[in-house]
């Protein structure tokens, strides 16, 4: 039933686009997992993918022979120097496009963040930040190098716990479906 179910695989997708454990670091190379334009977050510079939006836009060209498998050998990417079509936009429910809203209030704070310095070595502004960059940036790191669990940021506090208390909401009403389609089992 999943594979039918596009509201709950939209549903899916905004979640892990925002959920805490999601460990995306632009620091592994380019991060294709930006859910947002540059417009949109008033970044500072160009990013260097724009895959996700244009993923969620129906932009990317998807081959119309191939079964449409999301784990199937050709992926979206490889498919899109092809001859096809476009897909239509994804369509979000009510909780997850709360979620992509108290989540680009977050990445638009964070644009608005100056260069710092960290380590004696001075790191510039990062326009391809991911999520977890994102609270990395204003939680820190401790002695033994683990992310705290805090930050002193008041309004960074204030926006990412409206990113986690949109994204509970978005969970209760996955996971009535994610047992009933069998990726759980209770």
């Amino acid at each position: 039933g999943w594979q039918t179910d596009i509201e709950f695989q939209n549903d899916c997708l905004a979640f892990t686009l925002f959920h805490g454990q999601n460990r995306i670091t632009s620091n592994e190379g380019i991060n294709h997992w930006i859910p947002f334009t540059e417009e949109e977050v008033n970044a500072k510079e160009k990013f260097a993918s724009n895959f996700m939006t244009q993923f969620i836009k129906g932009k990317l060209k998807v081959d119309s022979t191939s079964s449409g498998d999301l784990f199937s050998a050709e992926s979206v990417i490889a498919n899109e120097v092809k001859q096809s079509s476009p897909q239509n936009p994804l369509v979000f429910s009510e909780e997850a496009t709360a979620v992509f809203t108290a989540g680009r209030e977050l990445w638009k704070y964070y644009n608005t963040q100056p260069v710092i310095a960290r380590n004696e070595a001075i790191q510039r502004y990062n326009p391809n930040a991911s999520l977890y960059d994102i609270r990395e940036h204003f939680q820190g790191r401790n002695e033994k190098g683990r992310m705290n669990a805090r930050s002193e940021d008041v309004t960074y506090t204030e926006l990412i716990a409206n990113v986690r208390d949109n994204l509970k909401t978005l969970a209760k009403k996955i996971e009535p479906k994610v047992y009933e389609y069998g990726f759980l089992k209770k």
